[in-house]
């Protein structure tokens, strides 16, 4: 059914506000200002957390014995004895939401965007009628709490459909984008041992039909624990499920498991453990496999939870609300898109290139679409990666000239620094009425806990290059190598007290302890390689891999913070995060190449510039077909995202004694370190190749270039 007209309530006060003065009055004291909040909300775990809890009115029917029981990081223990279900509280609103007249999901892709077809709604009734079908399918097939339900889908109802109906019953739900290639997914479906996989035949992208069944038949060839395939002909209605059947392999139509049963007749989402874990979502290092992470139900709803007040989102009943982030749903923003469903908000899809046609069809690249998507479906909070605003400056869009945006009342981006230029273009682009600017909301958090240490506050000013406030409950700070807060200064991001979305664990991880996973990944909260990912730095505090500043503003009340790209070596592309051992796996498995090494700079709200940097067989020179060919594997292996921007021959790629590549060294000489303070020769295997680098390092430095 088409899109009904949204209404026109005007929000009310900020929701962190309405909130703070909530507690207020809870505990009988108040609060200076904004930073005097978040100390308590630190200082005082059990406090604010339980507040939080008792603010959204969350549901169990047990009680939880304390908040957290074990306050250390690895392997927090949070509202033992509480039970929860992410699905759950999602249709706790339908009812009031649908009688108000208000659409659980509103939906546009491309090729209805190019027919001329205005989005479509899902009713709050038909999307529980749906995940409730479904779940029920989940069920008979013996799908029991801690299988695995994964899905190769694109960012359409399906996937929310498919998704909360795992989590309905306890599976542990896990996605990966149609766009990725067959080695990237199955390096992360491969882990988890999935015993249902929901897979899309193909996927429209810049007017380009992709047909995805080939690489289905390498998902489906290389997953062996798999028993059942539920196939959605999407791209083509008239491909057949039936070319996917195998004697070990039950095989469904997507329609047959969404069809029919009354919601009544399924039951209620089942009641879960509050750790128990909802999806994997994987974050890649610079070596081995994807990590696959683990997050539990009640992490993620606490957390979500809390965003909606930083977003200041609102339920739909009370202000009509439309919330849309676009995103492919190989990003986490894909997952954090479904917060505003917990209270009930609409929530705004849009599945296809943002940037409307694509440089190889002969057409120009069209970054108005999704601005005429978000008029179209009268969205009032609109969220972005940087690089989207970014391409919309350089093009000379002018989005108030693309489509009627009156109702847009907030803009947000994250994946990666926002450039001063863009706070600017964003300002200048989107008046509110009476000439007031729209309120700008840059967040930054990570994959790795889904969520935000630094975001939004309604109710604060918003400085040019800045997020405007430390997130409530996260007690972040800037560190030195050496372990010393710094104010006012760029050092490591830390966060030195648990957060309840913190990951339960990485499947499959090797204990380092005694609280070790079990042989399918179910069980530890303390494994080796959780540890050296976020406290190998400063043991007991999480260091997640950024650069930061934090701003005191006194004027304010308040602390900002400016993100200056990540600190490791890990590839962050618009967002999306790929370990650099993916892309070495591409690269080097082409002849010509004996070895690679790739570093993605990304500094202070400059456009991502990622070199690759090759070792090519005696005689070889890399030549401009050479340079397309490993950009085609890169695309096809992985994703478009992770193509280099530019690729260099080079003579040897510098390594340690220990043979690994010295990605961090080289990283930091392209941003200007001087040799001595970021690499010892003496801890080199191949000391006379790192001259290259320094040299090009000097030479970019002398012309200027980026960054």
């Amino acid at each position: 059914m088409p899109t009904t007209s949204p209404s026109t309530a005007v929000a009310p006060a900020p929701r962190i506000v309405h909130f703070q003065h909530w507690v207020e009055q809870r505990l009988g004291r108040r609060f200076a200002n904004y930073d005097d909040f978040w100390r308590w909300s630190v200082d005082d775990q059990h406090g604010f957390w339980s507040a939080l809890w008792d603010y959204f009115e969350l549901q169990s029917p047990t009680p939880w014995r304390t908040v957290l029981e074990a306050p250390v990081m690895p392997g927090a223990v949070w509202f033992p004895g509480a039970q929860v279900n992410f699905a759950q509280q999602v249709f706790r609103h339908a009812a009031a939401a649908h009688e108000a007249g208000h659409p659980a999901l509103v939906f546009q892709n491309e090729a209805m965007a190019a027919a001329g077809q205005l989005p479509q709604a899902v009713t709050w009734p038909e999307l529980q009628r749906q995940a409730a079908a479904f779940a029920a399918r989940l069920r008979a097939a013996g799908i029991v709490p801690g299988d695995r339900v994964v899905a190769f889908l694109p960012n359409t109802p399906h996937a929310i459909v498919a998704f909360l109906a795992a989590a309905s019953v306890g599976a542990v739900w896990s996605v990966c984008s149609p766009d990725m290639g067959p080695v990237a997914v199955l390096d992360r479906f491969r882990q988890i041992a999935p015993r249902v996989l929901v897979a899309v035949d193909g996927q429209r992208w810049g007017q380009v039909a992709n047909d995805r069944r080939a690489v289905l038949r390498e998902l489906l060839a290389g997953l062996p624990t798999l028993e059942h395939l539920v196939f959605l002909p999407d791209l083509d209605a008239s491909a057949d499920a039936a070319e996917f059947h195998a004697p070990s392999r039950q095989v469904h139509r997507w329609a047959d498991w969404t069809a029919g049963t009354p919601v009544a007749e399924v039951g209620a989402p089942q009641w879960l453990p509050f750790d128990h874990p909802l999806w994997v979502v994987y974050s890649s290092g610079t070596t081995g496999l994807p990590k696959p992470i683990v997050h539990g139900h009640g992490g993620i709803l606490l957390e979500f939870l809390k965003g909606s007040l930083h977003n200041d989102v609102h339920p739909s009943v009370a202000t009509g609300e439309r919330f849309h982030w676009f995103s492919s749903t190989g990003w986490i923003m894909w997952n954090a898109q479904l917060a505003p469903l917990l209270i009930g908000t609409t929530v705004c899809l849009f599945d296809g290139n943002p940037g409307g046609p694509v440089a190889h069809s002969g057409m120009a690249p069209d970054w108005g679409t999704l601005w005429r998507f978000a008029g179209a479906a009268g969205v009032t909070w609109f969220g972005a990666g940087a690089a989207f605003y970014a391409s919309c400056l350089k093009a000379g869009v002018q989005p108030m000239q693309e489509a009627d945006l009156s109702r847009l009342q907030a803009v947000g981006s994250t994946g990666s620094p926002l450039s001063d230029e863009c706070y600017e273009w964003i300002w200048s682009q989107l008046p509110r009425p009476g000439g007031q600017p729209i309120w700008l909301d840059p967040i930054s958090g990570g994959t790795d806990f889904a969520g935000a240490f630094v975001a939004g506050h309604r109710g604060l000013p918003v400085f040019k290059g800045e997020m405007q406030c430390r997130c409530l409950g996260a007690a972040v700070e800037a560190w030195s190598e050496d372990g010393r807060p710094l104010l006012d200064e760029v050092g490591e991001l830390v966060c030195t007290r648990p957060l309840p979305s913190m990951p339960l664990y990485f499947w499959g991880d090797e204990a380092a302890g005694t609280q070790g996973a079990d042989s399918a990944g179910r069980a530890g909260v303390v494994g080796r390689r959780y540890l050296d990912s976020y406290f190998d730095m400063f043991p007991g505090v999480w260091r997640h891999g950024d650069w930061i500043r934090f701003v005191p503003h006194p004027e304010t009340g308040a602390t900002g913070a400016v993100i200056y790209g990540r600190s490791d070596a890990t590839i962050n592309r618009h967002g999306v995060r790929m370990g650099t051992a993916e892309l070495y796996s591409a690269v080097e498995v082409q002849p010509e190449v004996l070895d690679s090494l790739v570093v993605d700079l990304e500094y202070l709200g400059r456009e991502s510039w990622m070199p690759l940097f090759v070792v090519l067989r005696e005689g070889l020179m890399l030549d401009d077909a050479l340079v397309q060919r490993l950009k085609q594997a890169i695309r096809q292996t992985l994703s478009a995202r992770h193509v280099p921007n530019d690729i260099f021959q080079v003579a040897a790629i510098p390594r340690t004694l220990s043979g690994k590549k010295m990605e961090l060294p080289v990283k930091k000489l392209l941003m200007g370190a001087a040799p001595e303070q970021v690499l010892n020769r003496d801890a080199m295997a191949n000391t006379d190749s790192i001259d290259w680098f320094v040299a090009f390092a000097r030479q970019r430095e002398g012309l200027g270039a980026k960054p």
